[in-house]
């Protein structure tokens, strides 16, 4: 149960960077795919991170 917590910790690690790293392209002007399209990436990949966390903490607190 160990290492599915921390598999999951890693999950909603890349998940979470991955939705910074889109929160800092929509600050930037003139960038290709739509602010809309990059705010929807932002959404699903905090809300996919976020359940990550969360499964990742319940197991590590069942252990």
């Amino acid at each position: 149960m160990k290492i599915a917590a921390i598999i999951f910790f890693i999950f909603s690690a890349i998940l979470l960077l991955g939705a910074i790293k889109y929160l800092i392209e929509l600050t930037r002007p003139g960038v290709y795919p739509p602010k809309q399209i990059l705010r929807k990436k932002v959404a699903a990949l905090c809300g996919g991170g976020g359940i990550f966390l969360l499964i990742a903490v319940l197991i590590s607190k069942l252990i």
